[in-house]
């Protein structure tokens, strides 16, 4: 990695974990690499390789939908609401 990248991506992970997003391992036999890409704004994209932790993981009983669905489901309602566990904030929207 480039050693200029290395404490912002130090940086992106604490804030993840003050977050509670991700969390510490003793055991990472399922490690995933990952890529920073400087975007064209100037900042950086931080992007996980998540394959081996797919590959490790059980499939679960209820996937999630396509989004496409979702939105469709969504756009026929005049209220919706979202939860974003990043920014700890519950948001409603009310369509025109």
């Amino acid at each position: 990695m480039n050693p200029n990248y290395s404490v912002i991506v130090k940086q992106k992970i604490d804030k993840l974990l003050v977050a509670s997003l991700i969390q510490l391992v003793e055991e990472v036999t399922w490690l995933s690499s990952i890529a920073v890409v400087p975007k064209k704004n100037g900042k950086l994209q931080i992007c996980i390789d998540f394959g081996k932790l797919n590959v490790t993981m059980n499939k679960g009983s209820y996937p999630l939908p396509f989004i496409d669905k979702i939105l469709n489901i969504v756009a026929k309602h005049e209220v919706y609401s979202f939860l974003d566990k990043y920014f700890r904030y519950h948001q409603i929207s009310i369509t025109p």
